[in-house]
């Protein structure tokens, strides 16, 4: 029993992917439901136009149909044709067209139907599958390097111990215990890397003006021990957030500090620096004030409403930045002023006494003008 053309033509109008026809002269003659979803013009405003509306360009309209007219078996079709259509918003979306020259029954060419699909989610996924490749070969060359470093940082642990008199040996121990956490958290990253290859699933987060970035923090990663009080350091046991995008400066400040015995975490941004506070306490956030996601007000009034108790010191380099001017009248309703960058160790110590530990800060009168904090 023959199915009637009614079945057949309710099928196609309900069909997901876009199906449209053409006459001869390239006016749209059928525009089924799938198009209408993907392309977003309702069929009043295509129907009898010109196929232009649904192409970026003329020149992309017409490479279609020269594909068909030059199919080799001379039928007029191409098959998976990758072109371009623009919805109506006037985004472009990439297709896999399969059409056909049609005729009529002398065989004249009549006009033309073309089947198409968004490959959008298809290329999103071959792309995943290359950057998958790309990861697994990434960790793996980055994992022979770390090897080589491993090896040489024990070697070269061994060499100090037999050089080094006791109290150079403490110092410099320290300074290669520091290049032996980094090495282990790039071997964490580079592990997180193949596991998100595996699994073909990651996060993202914001980075910097709407831009998103991979996610690959390390679950579980312990935080810093505090050490315990000592008199011959009397910073000693502070838990600091180092806030800055320069990572040399991050570097050099948490090498002063743990001098000073300080339990020190790094935050190469604002955003990045809300998330070390929400996984763990800390008794001082010492942060930048020139940053790209969040400036050092935008932190201070974040880390002033998540944890009012713990004290913000800012501080930059006031002449590098035009900028500043505005984030030095948004900083006039705190307290005194904001470091200004080099950062006296100094005074830097005599802060953080005051702020966390003030009776060892007693010392220091608040009359230095020099520098202060938020509160």
């Amino acid at each position: 029993m023959a199915l009637p053309a009614q079945y057949f033509q309710k099928l196609v109008e309900s069909c997901p992917d876009i199906i449209i026809s053409v006459d001869k002269q390239g006016t749209i003659t059928f525009y089924n439901d799938g198009a209408r979803q993907n392309l977003g013009f309702s069929h009043e405003e295509v129907l009898g136009k010109n196929v232009l509306e649904i192409y970026p360009s003329p020149d992309e309209a017409r490479r279609v149909m020269r594909a068909m007219r030059e199919d080799p078996e001379g039928r007029g079709r191409v098959r998976n044709f990758e072109t371009v259509f623009k919805t109506k918003k006037g985004d472009k979306i990439p297709v896999a067209i399969s059409a056909s020259i049609t005729y009529d029954e002398q065989g004249q060419e009549i006009g033309s139907i073309g089947f198409a699909k968004d490959i959008r989610e298809i290329r999103r996924r071959d792309q995943l599958v290359t950057l998958a490749e790309i990861a697994i070969g990434l960790s793996h060359e980055i994992n022979n390097s770390l090897e080589v470093l491993v090896n040489q940082t024990e070697m070269l642990r061994r060499y100090v111990g037999r050089v080094a008199t006791d109290e150079d040996f403490i110092i410099e121990s320290d300074r290669l215990e520091s290049v032996a956490s980094q090495v282990k958290k790039i071997q964490d990253i580079t592990g997180r890397i193949s596991q998100m290859a595996d699994e073909g699933e990651y996060g993202t987060k914001e980075y910097l003006h709407g831009k998103m970035m991979a996610d690959l923090r390390v679950n579980g990663s312990e935080p810093c021990a505090r050490a315990g009080a000592d008199e011959r350091f009397p910073l000693s046991g502070l838990k600091v957030l180092i806030v800055d995008d320069d990572a040399g400066i991050c570097q050099s400040l948490k090498d002063l500090l743990e001098a000073e015995r300080c339990c020190i975490e790094t935050a190469a941004s604002g955003v990045f620096a809300m998330e070390s506070l929400g996984r763990q306490s800390f008794d001082l956030v010492l942060s930048d004030v020139v940053m790209p996601d969040m400036d050092g007000y935008e932190l201070y009034q974040a880390v002033k409403k998540k944890t009012p108790e713990v004290p913000v010191v800012l501080m930059t380099a006031f002449n590098y930045d035009k900028d500043h001017i505005i984030k030095r009248s948004c900083l006039e309703g705190l307290q005194g002023v904001i470091f200004k960058k080099p950062v006296n160790p100094a005074i830097l110590k005599k802060t953080l006494l005051q702020q966390c530990r003030r009776e060892k800060g007693s010392l220091f009168a608040a009359g230095d003008q020099s520098h202060s904090v938020t509160r």
